[in-house]
């Protein structure tokens, strides 16, 4: 073992690129690649001063999850319009953009391990989509978020909390009670609400991250929400969605709650 590591030594302290690396314990059992990009840590982390492997691996990517960094174009593009079919950034900030409605994926991408990641993605959390995604998406998914969290500077962004239990005492919101049967949507101002699993997820809808989805390729706006409401047959034919018998205040008191950014600017255009 002890060879093995002088061996190594050796090798980093030949390599200029490798310089700044005191230790770099990592080549005594990984083949040797890429040595033109850097060190081991510039694509995969982990801790390359431990032989310990626990300590070692710790938040290591491994390659499949790294391969943005090789400057594939092809690979970038699919990427990104992936994240932008699934409306990823509805929710998330990724790449410095998006709804901080729930969490960042810039920061998480450099706090979590890739494996804790691809199961969250597989197995997500309540209110958020089940896209159902092939392992290859998956893969495709992680290697842009690692990619836009390589360029943003994510420790000066603030937490954001997300509440999904609501107290039994509270009052129940219209969007609950008039909506969430068959939706599910994040609020800036209430959190988590709705139960349902038919009708789509609307988190993020009046923002420019919702795909463009009324009267076919149309910006949600709550002029237009509160059409589609009164009659959504109206929009569009063959929709499953019976219209939604509602006060004047109800309408807003939903479009607030489901509104992203800003507020007022919602009610500002129902007024007119």
């Amino acid at each position: 073992m002890v060879f093995r590591v002088l061996i190594a030594l050796l090798f980093v302290f030949s390599v200029p690129a490798w310089g700044k690396q005191s230790h770099q314990y990592c080549v005594s059992c990984h083949q040797i690649h890429y040595v033109e990009r850097g060190s081991c840590t510039d694509c995969h982390k982990g801790n390359p001063e431990s032989e310990r492997k626990n300590i070692a691996h710790e938040r290591i990517r491994a390659g499949k999850y790294v391969r943005f960094t090789l400057g594939n174009a092809v690979l970038l593009k699919t990427g990104q319009r992936l994240m932008d079919q699934l409306a990823c950034r509805r929710c998330h900030v990724s790449e410095g953009r998006g709804n901080s409605l729930t969490t960042n994926l810039d920061g998480i991408a450099s706090r979590r391990a890739p494996s804790e990641m691809v199961q969250s993605i597989r197995k997500p959390v309540a209110n958020m989509p089940d896209f159902a995604l092939t392992e290859e998406h998956i893969t495709l998914l992680i290697n842009i978020i690692f990619s836009g969290s390589h360029i943003q500077n994510v420790d000066k962004a603030g937490p954001v909390k997300v509440h999904f239990n609501v107290s039994k005492n509270k009052a129940p919101d219209f969007f609950s009670t008039k909506c969430g049967s068959c939706h599910r949507v994040i609020s800036p101002r209430l959190g988590a609400l709705g139960v349902g699993n038919v009708g789509p997820n609307i988190s993020g809808l009046f923002s420019k991250f919702y795909p463009k989805t009324f009267r076919g390729d149309g910006t949600w706006t709550g002029r237009n929400f509160e059409t589609w409401l009164k009659n959504p047959r109206m929009i569009r034919t063959w929709s499953r969605m019976p219209p939604v018998i509602l006060t004047g205040d109800e309408t807003q008191a939903i479009i607030s709650i489901v509104g992203t950014f800003p507020e007022d600017m919602v009610f500002k255009e129902l007024s007119r």
